[in-house]
């Protein structure tokens, strides 16, 4: 694969494994992180033998420690050192919402397998993740108002939408560290495992995904999920399930949907996210940064 320095990304059988790799630092977060990773999310929606991607960190210290406050190339930790007059001058934009973007952006289905320590960015890189699972060892922290800044990543955005506001109004605010079983009652994480269990749980999660469902299906479906609720009414939903409903009965992946259901049999989707999303996608305009 890319030669990386500091995460690895590795594709067998259907499922690629973005591993963040800087086990003496505990994974924390820099700028050459952030490009490495939006590459290897760029390389996993463009492979199409590539069904579900699963994130996770090095070792077993940690997930992501957060922002690596002492960055071996000198340079400002929470944002660029620069000076600029204009606040939507590029170099204002935060490196761990770039991030978050992508992943959000991303037409695989995304698992986190949260290994360890994840303080900062280490949570919120997870919150675009579509399932998160963490080990009995894990621990969470959106330390940012114990930093002297507030929540980045586009956290105000994704946190209140998976835990609710006043769960996410108490984790930012207080800025504590809680436990893996906290994490798991706020609705943070799906499920926790024991250490060695963890990995093996989001791989069998993952081969759920690539052995059942087509892959257009999946992409649609997430990017519905994640798009939909944000309408302002139910009937703009109606649209687009409507459409792609219509588009996606006289494909391929469907008649083979029926056949290897009829036929009891296991499936094989011809339909590729590369070349057979239907016209339509995306039915939503993309912000820039501007």
């Amino acid at each position: 694969m890319a030669d990386y320095t500091q995460i690895k990304l590795d594709i067998a059988d259907g499922i690629a494994t973005i591993t963040l790799h800087r086990p003496e630092k505990m994974n924390a977060y820099t700028g050459t992180m952030m490009n490495e990773m939006i590459d290897a999310f760029d390389r996993t929606d463009a492979d199409d033998s590539v069904r579900a991607v699963i994130v996770t960190g090095a070792g077993d210290r940690a997930f992501c420690a957060g922002a690596d406050l002492t960055p071996s190339d000198g340079k400002h930790v929470f944002s660029s050192g620069d000076t600029v007059e204009d606040l939507s001058d590029p170099r204002v934009r935060d490196g761990g919402g770039m991030i978050t973007l992508r992943i959000y952006q991303s037409k695989k289905p995304v698992i986190g397998a949260i290994n360890g320590a994840a303080v900062g960015v280490g949570v919120t890189m997870q919150l675009p993740m579509d399932i998160r699972l963490a080990s009995t060892k894990a621990r969470f922290g959106l330390v940012f108002a114990r930093r002297g800044i507030v929540p980045e990543a586009a956290s105000s955005w994704f946190l209140p939408r998976i835990v609710g506001l006043p769960q996410a109004l108490e984790w930012c605010m207080t800025g504590r560290i809680f436990d893996a079983e906290e994490a798991l009652r706020g609705g943070l994480v799906r499920s926790l495992h024991e250490p060695e269990d963890l990995m093996p749980a989001a791989i069998a999660l993952a081969r759920e995904i690539a052995d059942n469902t087509s892959a257009v299906s999946v992409a649609m479906t997430r990017a519905m999920l994640w798009h939909n609720p944000s309408l302002s009414h139910p009937m703009e939903a109606h649209r687009v399930d409507s459409r792609a409903i219509y588009t996606l009965s006289r494909g391929g992946d469907a008649a083979e949907g029926i056949a290897s259901f009829l036929e009891k049999r296991a499936p094989r989707y011809p339909g590729r996210v590369s070349s057979d999303m239907p016209s339509f996608y995306p039915w939503w305009n993309e912000p820039g940064w501007e």
